[in-house]
């Protein structure tokens, strides 16, 4: 059995309790590895690396940053497949198109974050004093706790980890205890890239145990945190306590709306696409689908067609569409959900058994309870709730029917529609002609609501993970 230790200050070390935990293949149950469990004395252990990592990197000039972020980039572009293929598919469930997806985002991630290392822009502002001038000027915050989840261990890890770095703070890093194989895989990458050692840690453990004390440490200046809605608002609220920034990206419960003009199969496939990538395991899923009645025939019998003929087979088969959830619990939580709702009253298109161990063949419900789980809740699984509604209006009132607010979608081809419903959906994306799950490392990824505060991506990032000073200065002494 492979067993792998922490990473503090860039060595290799066992926990100081010597604790381990076994990590789990979703797919059929295996011990994929044993891995070092961390607790509070490796977290504090961790953080005092840190604080001297951040000065050897923030003290870097841009262009040393820069080439190093280009250095990962470059070699995950040529080792990626041999340093992640397998972790990605046996630990988070990853059929091998969706595996090979995150290689090549992480890539263009890197590449990103290190132009934005040089773009750390200030500025100035007139004062009426004409002795004076005003400048203003980005720092980095220091130490950034990142804290990633299992869905997309290593592409929403890169997004997390890369532009902190670019701006020029240190990373502790915890990964979700599901996943934890390949966050130490991409700390190698950034070790071998040049940053110092000391700048990069990795936890792997549990969340009560080395989670929840990094993120109490006053020694951490930043949270960044992908995950669930109640384990943000519990860190946001810890980070509060110390005043210092957080950047939360939580869950989600996108709808996605399809408009009369749009064709039937072209929006089935579309929707399908945008609820069943990675059993539906993506915060941007678009698990409400909001329908307008004129098109609810054809379109629901495409739907069930596509659904029924997804190919749920070897993870590592190209033409599988996707894989297991990631454990037991996530699973009976996407039961319980459509078994409340056909108990009130929905009725079932599509889908509702497990086809074996933990995945669920694509399932659709039509007309939930508006008050019902399935509705309300993030599901996180291959789930979509259909609801019918007269017209344009209704279909953004029902969009809006939700404490979330992360990403939206309409297909239609008419702009004036698609352009109205963005406007007035409440969500922090909304894309016209496709689907809610949308990303790229430029834009601004975030949510309204209870999915999150701030914004990932391109400058938007580095400029959540820097600080503004004002600096004046007289010309002439008074």
């Amino acid at each position: 059995m492979r067993e792998y230790e922490l990473i503090i200050g860039g060595q290799r070390k066992a926990s100081q309790s010597g604790a381990c935990f076994d990590v789990l293949a979703p797919a059929d149950g295996r011990v994929l590895a044993r891995v070092a469990r961390a607790d509070v004395a490796d977290v504090l252990a961790a953080l005092s690396c840190a604080r001297k990592g951040f000065d050897a990197w923030s003290g870097l000039a841009p262009a040393a940053r820069e080439a190093c972020l280009l250095r990962a980039a470059e070699l995950i572009a040529a080792e990626g497949e041999s340093r992640f293929l397998d972790n990605l598919i046996d630990e988070s469930g990853s059929v091998i198109t969706k595996a090979r997806a995150e290689i090549a985002y992480a890539v263009d991630l890197l590449r990103t974050a290190a132009g934005e290392s040089r773009r750390l822009y200030g500025d100035t502002f007139p004062n009426d004093n004409p002795q004076r001038l005003s400048m203003v000027f980005r720092e980095p915050l220091g130490v950034v706790a990142v804290i990633s989840p299992y869905n997309a261990p290593l592409s929403l890890l890169v997004k997390m980890t890369a532009f902190p770095l670019a701006a020029g703070n240190s990373v502790v890093i915890k990964p979700s205890e599901e996943t934890p194989l390949t966050a130490l895989a991409f700390a190698e990458v950034l070790l071998e890239s040049g940053i110092p050692p000391e700048a990069v840690s990795v936890l792997t453990g549990y969340g009560a145990e080395c989670g929840a004390p990094l993120v109490a440490s006053p020694d951490v200046d930043c949270v960044a945190l992908t995950g669930s809605t109640g384990t943000g608002i519990a860190v946001g609220a810890q980070s509060m306590q110390h005043m210092r920034r957080c950047q939360l990206e939580l869950g989600g419960k996108s709808a996605v709306l399809v408009l009369r003009d749009a064709d039937p199969a072209l929006a089935a496939a579309t929707v399908a696409a945008g609820i069943f990538t990675h059993a539906g395991q993506i915060c941007m899923a678009n698990s409400r689908v909001v329908v307008e009645r004129e098109i609810a025939g054809p379109f629901l019998d495409a739907l069930k067609q596509h659904c029924e003929a997804m190919h749920l087979g070897d993870l590592r088969d190209d033409a599988t569409c996707y894989g297991p959830l990631i454990n037991r619990s996530a699973l009976d939580k996407v039961l319980a959900h459509i078994d409340e709702a056909l108990a009130g009253g929905a009725s079932l298109l599509t889908g509702g058994k497990v086809v074996r161990e933990l995945t669920l063949a694509p399932t659709v419900l039509l007309e939930p309870s508006r008050d019902s789980a399935v509705w309300r809740e993030e599901s996180f699984g291959p789930l979509a709730s259909v609801v019918l509604v007269d017209d344009l209006d209704g279909a953004i009132a029902a969009a809006n029917d939700s404490v979330f607010g992360l990403s939206a979608a309409v297909l239609t081809d008419n702009l004036q529609w698609g352009f109205r419903a963005a406007r007035d959906i409440r969500a922090g994306s909304v894309h016209i002609g496709m689907h809610a799950f949308q990303s790229n490392a430029l834009a601004p990824i975030g949510g309204r609501g209870l999915s999150g505060i701030g914004r990932s991506g391109g400058k938007y990032s580095t400029e959540e993970f820097t600080e503004l000073k004002w600096v004046s200065l007289a010309l002439e002494t008074p």
